[in-house]
């Protein structure tokens, strides 16, 4: 009996213990719960800080790393939102855009030369509102900062007094003149920043070929790079050049002939690619342009219509040739004679009998202004001015002006809108818009108006 009751007993105590075990258990469950979420909170913290850490060492060496990491076009930061095509020009930032991001810029070499120690004169950002010198920005845009590279193509305020303002000129009218070039620089940039965005995405992933800088003169004295537009002023150009380099002193007393054929002028393709690499970086790179139908019919008259031992024979004859129905033996022979629509013919058939030359190709394939980023983009039609702005801005002797003679076919008067119009009433309405198709990009990019009211 009593063994029975121990025995009993002894039961009930197991089932009491072992409900206590299940209690136990299950108050234990939640406490190692809780423990592996803290531990996986603390990995991922750990995990994070151990990525920063290794970012943060990945760009010091990529700064640290030597040589130059030539032909990848520097980048400019390019906004993916949709361009818009209204001349109206707003939020502009300069912010160092034409000269590759932060850590992607190309290391310069201790072997190469360097440009000229002496610093461009800087500028303070005028207080004063302008207007811009010309009718590239129709409306007034918010003032972005002055980055240290565009301070290198702005002067500083009344330090000199630029082409066009007269000695002694109130202070307040050079600085309109001079705020108003800048604000006509940036509205230039930001215009053909867009068009590139719109026409040519990606182009800056593209490496940079030697024909692509090609027409590129290289002054190393002043840190100059000049791209060669031919009809756009550049024979004075290349004077200019040759005065900036020692090899003359006086841009008078150089000939046409020598402007071009003895200018002792290097052009940037003769370079290794880390030469060209590091020019492209650090000098200033400018671009003058001409409006496209005026540039055109200047050469026409340049190289048809005068005496010309190279343009006659080599594109005349088979101009004429393809051409001219029924033209005669002294046509054919001597290839002079060529009319303005035959030439426009040439210039249009995608089976050319002769090949393009540089006084007709666009702009837009000449010196590939969306690969480059020039820091100055100039305009024929106020040619004087903004060059000398530009001498002035890069520290030129304040002798040097750009010259305003015309030496070759001195008697013939230059081509004006006049005289472009009366050359293009030659051509029926297909060609015209042809040719304007011919040369879209570069009506775009610089916003040069329609020449007819019936283009498209």
């Amino acid at each position: 009996m009593l063994l029975g009751e121990c025995s009993s007993t002894s039961r009930l105590l197991e089932a009491l213990c072992g409900k206590r075990r299940v209690v136990v258990s299950a108050m234990k469950l939640p406490c190692s719960f809780y423990c592996s979420l803290w531990f996986l909170l603390l990995l991922g913290a750990a995990s994070l800080l151990l990525l920063v850490h290794l970012q943060g060492l990945s760009d010091m060496l990529q700064q640290q790393t030597p040589g130059a990491k030539f032909m990848v076009a520097p980048r400019w930061p390019i906004q993916k939102d949709q361009p818009s095509d209204s001349a109206v020009f707003e939020g502009i930032n300069l912010g160092g855009g034409f000269h590759g991001a932060p850590g992607e810029e190309i290391s310069s070499n201790p072997s190469l030369p360097s440009p000229s120690p002496r610093q461009p004169p800087s500028l303070q950002w005028l207080p004063h509102p302008s207007t811009p010198t010309s009718g590239d920005q129709q409306a007034e845009s918010p003032r972005p900062p002055v980055t240290k590279r565009h301070r290198k193509l702005l002067l500083k305020s009344g330090s000199v007094i630029p082409s066009g303002a007269p000695p002694g000129a109130p202070p307040g009218e050079e600085d309109r003149k001079l705020q108003g070039m800048a604000h006509t620089q940036m509205s230039r940039h930001h215009l053909l920043r867009e068009v590139c965005t719109k026409y040519h995405p990606g182009v800056t992933e593209h490496p940079i070929s030697s024909r692509q800088v090609s027409r590129v003169y290289v002054e190393d004295r002043s840190g100059l790079l000049y791209c060669e537009v031919p009809k756009a002023g550049c024979s004075n150009w290349k004077r200019v050049l040759m005065v900036l380099g020692g090899s003359a002193t006086s841009t008078h007393g150089i000939a046409h002939d020598d402007a071009h054929y003895a200018n002792q002028l290097r052009r940037l393709d003769t370079y290794s690619q880390a030469g060209v690499a590091e020019r492209l970086r650090s000098y200033t790179k400018v671009l003058f342009v001409r409006e496209p139908f005026e540039r055109l019919v200047s050469a026409f008259r340049d190289k048809f219509e005068s005496p010309n031992s190279y343009y006659h024979p080599v594109f005349g004859r088979p101009i004429i040739s393809r051409y001219r129905a029924n033209a005669s033996l002294s046509a054919l022979r001597t290839g002079a004679g060529v009319t303005f629509r035959e030439f426009v013919q040439y210039l249009l058939d995608v089976r050319r009998p002769v090949g393009m030359d540089i006084h007709w190709t666009p702009v837009s394939q000449l010196c590939s202004p969306c690969l480059l980023h020039y820091d100055f983009i100039g305009k024929f039609e106020s040619l004087k001015e903004e060059a000398n702005f530009l001498l002035r801005s890069i520290g030129a002797p304040s002798n040097l002006t750009f010259p305003d003679f015309k030496d070759r076919n001195p008697k013939a008067e230059r081509t004006s809108y006049t005289i472009t119009q009366r050359y293009f009433e030659q051509l029926n309405t297909t060609e015209r818009q042809r040719a304007y198709d011919f040369y879209y990009m570069d009506y775009l990019m610089f916003k040069y108006p329609k020449p007819y009211k019936d283009l498209y």
